[in-house]
């Protein structure tokens, strides 16, 4: 595979590029297997709408045709219909922005989707959605089969970092 450059330019980041190096949505490392792709994350409702607004042309724009997306932050857009968001300040706060992806998990893993590797990013990146796992066992443990409205919070993070939310 040729690799191709992407240059990025939106509100929050200009002058920086990656090399896509691994087929879109292929060869990820063999402990990460998202549930969800980016795109089927932004069809069902994530971030209230408002998360990639502005680098739509950084990835492909069939990821947002039927993306539920909001110039201001909408509940309603949440495929669980609640709040879900923290002010990018807290993400900074507690290290929770790591390497060249200023707006967090989501915007890494868009990139790594995408076919971009940085494999000490990657590394930390996957580990976060290792551990996140934790919530799915919790909504397994607390809720009855079927009932996908028992603990819409621990759901809508779950769906937000590409686990299986409908368990």
């Amino acid at each position: 595979m040729n690799a191709k450059t992407i240059k990025v330019s939106d509100k929050m980041q200009r002058g920086y590029a990656y090399e896509l190096t691994a087929p879109v949505g292929k060869k990820f490392d063999p402990g990460f297997r998202p549930y969800y792709s980016p795109k089927e994350m932004l069809e069902m409702g994530v971030f209230e709408g408002k998360y990639m607004n502005d680098c739509k042309k950084e990835f492909p724009a069939d990821w947002f045709k039927k993306a539920k997306i909001s110039a201001t932050p909408d509940p309603s857009l949440n495929y669980f219909k609640i709040k879900s968001r923290q002010p990018l300040k807290v993400w900074r706060d507690k290290g929770w922005i790591i390497g060249p992806d200023p707006r967090g998990w989501f915007q890494w893993y868009c990139r790594y989707y995408m076919g971009r590797r940085i494999p000490d990013v990657d590394a930390k990146q996957i580990k976060r959605w290792r551990a996140f796992a934790r919530h799915a066992a919790q909504v397994k443990e607390n809720c009855d089969a079927g009932d996908i409205w028992c603990r819409p919070r621990q759901r809508q993070a779950l769906l937000q970092w590409a686990h299986n939310a409908l368990i």
